[in-house]
């Protein structure tokens, strides 16, 4: 396990909404009650997304974005384009366009609406992530009300192996209808979410994560690595340093400036985000919480949790999950 895996461990497709939408310009979605996390992906034509929120961001044949917004947003083949289709949150695709065409679903089969396609359509797709848990917070956190990928291969060359190549696959697998093919599609989201995200944070522009880059370096990537797999373990600077083969000192220095973070601040949060999630789960008890992130004293795990998180652990438990998460 590493960063990237326990920040997505809740971030999942189980039952994802995919749609494809085939239109002839102008055409427009209104997409009404938008999941916690949506993928928009453009395999034929060009559009824009248009947040109630913020700037409207273009998208170009090939390209995919990842919404991170509560609030409405359209998507159409123009900034200006009227949405003719409205996408409520269970995926229900009812059209506005007309008064023969209003209040009528506007599905061609399976998971696909809109016209006929041909070379004159454009083809888009859309789908919405279900977040459970706050351990992906950190990584959601990151991302901008739209974060737009594009591929990074000359035009008419093959594409490398990464979000463009399981977007051929998604395109192809949407527009049937097959037995299993929710699975499939749920497998295929989660795999376009990771590579589209490591597109994402690979570039040295955009913020990452706290840790998500110190992956690359072969001893602070290991030391990461480790805390993940096994945060009950007493940890020390000592024994983290043992781990990178280094001096106290020179791991102390080195895992601060590709972190963020002294190393045991690190571990603390990282402990605190895994005990966030942890008490909110059926019978949990604080007690054995604090047990599993590596703490035998329940005072010092409740002192810790409450400096980290602002709450005592007793009254997160009890309260509300937070309003942009689905358990």
């Amino acid at each position: 396990m590493d960063v990237l895996d326990d920040y997505l461990a809740r971030v999942r497709a189980h039952g994802a909404v995919f749609c494809s939408t085939v239109s002839v310009p102008p055409w427009g979605l209104r997409f009404t009650e938008p999941a916690p996390l949506a993928l928009v992906a453009l395999p034929r034509g060009t559009a824009w997304i248009v947040p109630d929120d913020g700037p409207p961001a273009e998208l170009r044949q090939g390209d995919i974005a990842l919404v991170r917004t509560r609030q409405p947003y359209t998507v159409a083949d123009r900034p200006e384009s009227t949405p003719q289709v409205l996408v409520d949150g269970a995926d229900h695709c009812t059209m506005v366009g007309g008064p023969h065409e209003q209040g009528h679903n506007w599905r061609t089969a399976g998971r696909t609406i809109g016209h006929p396609a041909d070379s004159t359509t454009d083809l888009l797709i859309t789908a919405g992530y279900r977040i459970g848990g706050q351990l992906s917070r950190p990584l959601l956190d990151m991302l901008p009300p739209v974060a737009v990928v594009r591929p990074e291969h000359p035009a008419g060359a093959q594409p490398p192996p990464g979000p463009a190549a399981l977007l051929s696959l998604v395109t192809a697998e949407i527009e049937r209808d097959a037995p299993g093919q929710q699975v499939i599609l749920d497998r295929y989201l989660d795999l376009l979410l990771v590579q589209t995200l490591r597109s994402w944070f690979d570039r040295p522009d955009t913020p990452a994560p706290t840790g998500y880059r110190a992956l690359a370096d072969p001893d602070i990537g290991h030391v990461l690595r480790r805390v993940h797999e096994d945060p009950a373990r007493p940890w020390t600077v000592g024994s983290l340093a043992q781990e990178a083969g280094m001096s106290r000192t020179t791991f102390a220095r080195r895992f601060s400036a590709l972190v963020g973070l002294p190393p045991l601040t690190y571990v603390t949060q990282w402990r605190m985000a895994l005990a966030a999630d942890r008490l909110r789960a059926p019978g949990a008890t604080v007690a054995a919480v604090a047990r599993s992130v590596g703490y035998t004293d329940g005072f010092a795990f409740s002192a810790a949790f409450k400096r980290v998180q602002g709450i005592s652990p007793s009254a997160h438990r009890a309260g509300p999950p937070p309003s942009d998460t689905i358990l």
